[in-house]
């Protein structure tokens, strides 16, 4: 049963969107910046860094962005399918807060020029401690989201014993237990390293441990972008195009399996590092593979309920079925393309996890282009069409034909430049174009020629990109504000009618957190041990020279 959202719920989600969608002006401004200065051409003024605006650009949107979007987006999931109580309510405004007042401490000492260390933030490069105090009420705001999550659950749970749960409720409580655990490793490492080292309590860090706690937590931070847009394909789109849900039962044990193989694999982003037994990190390869598993059932799953759909509309043949899709509406366009998107960008990650090939590809900007094929392109475009029919609902005004024409061509727009700029990074990082770098000449070598034409293409791809994030946040403001009143759908599918029923096994959630948790230490106990038993002494200075460069 679908629940109607109250006022102040819809006030506590849209206050996540306002922040998602300022974070998506300001990070895409920095990405423009990137790209202009790598082409050779720009120079940035006021004696801006360029390693500032790239730790701009990859804070704001690799973690404020998605962060902010997915918490009010499954906050509104919750509130639809199980309800929110008032003092629920309240510990999300607490949520928010805290988020948001550790966003503003990161953001200020970032423009201060305090924090250039990137999003990853690896060691020995050191930023003010306020940068990681921030970082820190981030992570605590989700982790007190995450709790009112859970709480929302195991109340719907206790009213209904007998009852299965809503799917999209089950999706969601699956994620945020993926987020916490996984969170828990970039905690200890702000809490316990970066920040005692950056107040100056401690001389030395084991950069080894900070980076191997990074990457624990930084794979499946992956994975919690993706399954948010993996809800709306599994739960929503089918509901968009006038069809039903293929199967409960697979959505539900998909969800299961990215939640045991999407933490135990972070290794494989350090497959070139020393120190770490190559062994545990051929484990952590396999294990990175098998997430391939859920991925082909949720790509099964979404063309069949589209085929499904489509057969029972009277469109026959083989591919006659596509014609029924709705292609002139932007909320399914837009996560279609995303969908698109991610069989090259799911590719490319086979690649990066590869043990041998990775080897090619490594600290390349391939690695850049990879990230915007899955990240801004998959999980971006599938948000945004989530934004077209989310915001009005919150704000009681229409999708009207106007916005809805304008957001096919902000979706074509930004699949163009993506195209541009994503395809230039692959091809330059074949060359071994590095990543993480503003060097746009090498000595008038026929390779600096080559590189600085995939470096023009990429500004002129991220160019046409921040057209389509100004069109973008016009019609976010247009449909918060300015759009006409009005009751906009909430769509969300419900199962065919003879559909088999879903297996009780699938809500055992003692034996679904424990197998996590077993794979978890099988993968991790021993590396981390050797990491930190076999630490040279002293480890590294962290007055090291490198300083903020």
């Amino acid at each position: 049963m679908e629940l109607t959202l109250t006022k102040p719920e819809r006030r506590l989600y849209m206050a996540f969107m306002y922040v998602a969608f300022i974070s998506l002006f300001i990070g895409g401004l920095m990405g423009l910046l990137q790209t202009l200065v790598r082409s050779g051409e720009f120079t940035l003024p006021w004696g801006i860094d360029y390693y500032q605006i790239l730790t701009v650009h990859g804070v704001i949107l690799g973690l404020v962005l998605t962060t902010f979007f997915i918490i009010g987006f499954q906050y509104a999931l919750m509130g639809k399918t199980v309800g929110i109580s008032k003092k629920q309510l309240r510990w999300g405004w607490v949520s928010f807060w805290v988020m948001t007042i550790g966003t503003t401490t990161t953001a200020i000492t970032i423009l201060l020029g305090k924090a250039s260390v990137l999003y990853t933030f690896y060691a020995p490069l050191k930023a003010h401690p306020a940068f990681y105090i921030g970082l820190a009420l981030v992570i605590v705001g989700s982790w007190i989201a995450a709790i009112v999550n859970f709480r929302q659950f195991y109340l719907w749970k206790k009213a209904h014993p007998d009852e299965k749960s809503p799917l999209l409720a089950f999706m969601v409580v699956i994620n945020m237990i993926m987020w916490f655990i996984a969170t828990l490793g970039v905690a200890a490492a702000v809490l316990i390293q970066f920040i005692p080292w950056s107040l100056g309590f401690t001389n030395s860090i084991n950069v080894l441990l900070s980076r191997t706690l990074f990457w624990y937590f930084g794979h499946p931070l992956v994975y919690f972008w993706l399954l948010p847009a993996y809800m709306a394909w599994y739960a929503i789109l089918p509901k968009v195009i006038g069809g039903k849900i293929f199967s409960d039962s697979l959505a539900r044990f998909s969800f299961i399996l990215f939640l045991f193989f999407s933490i135990p694999v972070g290794l494989h982003h350090q497959l070139t590092e020393p120190g770490l037994d190559s062994t545990w990190k051929f484990i952590q390869v396999v294990l990175t593979f098998m997430v391939v598993i859920p991925s082909l059932m949720t790509a099964f799953s979404m063309f069949a309920t589209f085929e499904i759909t489509g057969r029972k509309k009277g469109y026959g043949g083989l591919f006659g079925w596509l014609r029924h899709l709705p292609w002139k509406d932007v909320r399914f366009l837009a996560p279609f393309i995303g969908m698109l998107a991610f069989i090259p960008g799911g590719a490319g990650g086979l690649i990066n996890a590869s043990y041998q090939v990775n080897t090619i590809v490594h600290n390349t900007i391939w690695v850049t282009g990879h990230f915007h094929l899955t990240a801004a392109t998959t999980v971006v475009l599938t948000f945004f069409g989530i934004s077209y029919w989310l915001i009005p609902h919150l704000t009681g005004r229409k999708l009207t034909k106007s916005v809805n024409r304008l957001g096919i061509i902000q979706t074509f727009v930004w699949t163009l430049g993506m195209l541009i700029m994503s395809g230039a990074m692959h091809i330059q990082g074949l060359t071994g174009g590095p990543r993480r770098s503003s060097y746009s000449e090498y000595g008038g070598t026929e390779q600096a020629a080559e590189w600085g034409a995939y470096q023009m293409a990429q500004a002129v791809g991220g160019s046409i990109l921040f057209i389509a994030i100004i069109l973008m946040v016009y019609i976010f403001i247009k449909m918060a504000f300015f759009a006409p009143k009005g009751d906009e759908e909430f769509p969300i599918a419900q199962e065919e009618l003879d559909a088999q029923p879903t297996p009780k096994w699938t809500e055992n959630w003692k034996l679904w957190i424990a197998i996590t948790i077993l794979l978890i230490i099988f993968a991790y106990t021993v590396p981390l041990f050797d990491v930190i038993q076999n630490a040279p002494p002293g480890s590294v200075p962290f007055d090291w020279p490198i300083g903020n460069s």
